[in-house]
């Protein structure tokens, strides 16, 4: 593994461009592109605020700078980097903003969700959608960019609607069986939308795209339910993660349940290996502290830290919730799936430190990486079956079926890792920390 210097970032705002060749970052209210490969500044644009939210479009070519609290979006074009757009909301407000699949369209949210606004950089026009829902994901694209799910509220119901995406003509509207849509979400290959519950009332729902309600799914009644769901990329299976601490996989053809993985406090399963992650604090001496403190030198203080495997039975740790507290930290509220559809990971609200691996080929948990510090963020490679994950420190760690690595990031100054994603390549993890960024190059393996 090699690292790139430290970068400059605000936001956390970084995105790859999905050709895979550029880099671009805010900083305040500038955007910066670079070439992924050398780092080297391409583009330096200038908003008008500081910039809120970025993304790319779907072709590379362009860049959206969003400033909410002025109501802007600024537009910039790689290949004419004199061109550029602005949309002012005015006095209706922004909350969100993003592109259309083809890369040509910005739908623009506006305050308290009166509507959507739709506009063409091609021809100039505005579209409205009125009554979106203001809800945990209430619109999604089909991958292959044709049609668009929108979640409604209009005479306290939920209703769906479906938009070609060509010309944003209704393809469908059919009311929801819901009682508070919280979100939606395509299948991989947008045959299924699932539907799915606020977490007072466990229920997913799930329909074709012509509207048809193909199932109805609820593990429990009278208790809080989904708290997350993803879909693996074949669309072979569902998995729904909930308050009781369970991920249940539906199957796509009968759309019942054929599983679900429970996240004990005791790990007694033979067939699982529990890695726990160990730290080594290194011994200063007061000579050296003087030193330090003179030099601010942070390796002197890096605390190194390698995995171990436990021996079963073993106790994972974990926090008990506040019943007095809205949204209690408990229940599984992230899952993802591995590129290959082999493996599912997991992390359960209580037991914060753990992140679990399930083997989907035999239904059954693999590993447990037990880390010293809560897990922030975990992303699979897009390539293999390679797993990236932080916990806010000076590190990154990686699992594969192979095993457990803890890498130090060797950079001056303290760059805790706070979040991170893989380039579209896998060839390279970009590490965020507060107000930096850095690269991380993986060797190239052999692909077996």
């Amino acid at each position: 593994m090699n690292f790139s210097e430290v970068l400059k970032q605000s936001n956390q705002l970084c995105k790859v461009s999905p050709d895979g060749k550029y880099l671009a970052t805010c900083v305040q209210y500038r955007l910066v592109v670079r070439d992924i490969n050398t780092l080297q500044i391409l583009h330096l644009y200038t908003c008008l605020d500081q910039v809120m939210h970025m993304e790319w479009s779907s072709d590379s070519l362009f860049i959206l700078c969003a400033m909410y609290k002025r109501g802007l979006v600024q537009v910039w074009s790689l290949e004419q980097p004199d061109w550029h757009c602005k949309i002012d909301e005015g006095s209706i407000g922004l909350v969100s903003s993003r592109w259309s699949p083809d890369g040509r369209h910005i739908l623009n949210t506006t305050e308290f969700n009166l509507r959507i606004t739709v506009w063409s950089l091609c021809t100039k026009s505005v579209s409205y959608i009125k009554y979106p829902k203001a809800c945990q994901k209430g619109m999604d694209f089909t991958a292959d960019g044709r049609y668009m799910a929108l979640a409604e509220r209009r005479e306290c119901k939920d209703y769906i609607s479906v938009f070609v995406c060509d010309d944003w003509h209704l393809l469908r509207h059919f009311e929801s069986e819901t009682q508070d849509l919280a979100g939606l979400e395509w299948s991989p290959n947008g045959c299924v939308l699932a539907v799915w519950d606020n977490c007072l009332e466990y229920k997913i729902l799930l329909y074709s795209l012509d509207g048809r309600l193909l199932s109805s799914y609820s593990a429990y009644e009278w208790s809080l339910g989904i708290k997350s769901v993803s879909w693996s990329p074949s669309s072979q299976f569902l998995a729904v993660g909930s308050f009781d601490e369970k991920v249940r996989i539906l199957n796509h053809i009968t759309w019942k349940k054929i599983t679900e993985f429970e996240h004990p406090a005791t790990i007694v399963n033979t067939k699982a290996v529990v890695f726990k992650e160990v730290e080594k604090r290194p011994v200063v001496g007061s000579e050296d502290l003087s030193i330090h403190q003179l030099t601010m030198d942070n390796s002197l203080f890096s605390t190194q830290s390698k995995y171990e495997i436990t021996q079963l039975p073993t106790q994972v740790p974990v926090i008990k919730p506040d019943p007095d507290r809205a949204n209690p930290k408990i229940g599984v509220s992230a899952m993802a799936f591995s590129a290959d559809n082999r493996y599912l990971a997991t992390k359960n609200d209580n037991m914060p430190q753990s992140l679990w691996v399930w083997d989907m080929q035999r239904l059954g948990l693999l590993a447990v990486l037990e880390q010293t510090a809560p897990v922030r963020c975990f992303v699979w490679d897009p390539r293999r079956p390679r797993l990236a994950l932080c916990t806010g420190n000076t590190k990154v760690y990686l699992w594969s079926p192979a095993g457990c690595v803890s890498v130090n990031v060797p950079v001056e100054g303290s760059f805790q890792v706070q979040s991170l994603f893989w380039h579209c390549s896998g060839s390279s993890l970009i590490l965020l920390s507060k107000e930096q960024l850095c690269l991380c190059y993986m060797e190239a393996e052999e692909e077996k």
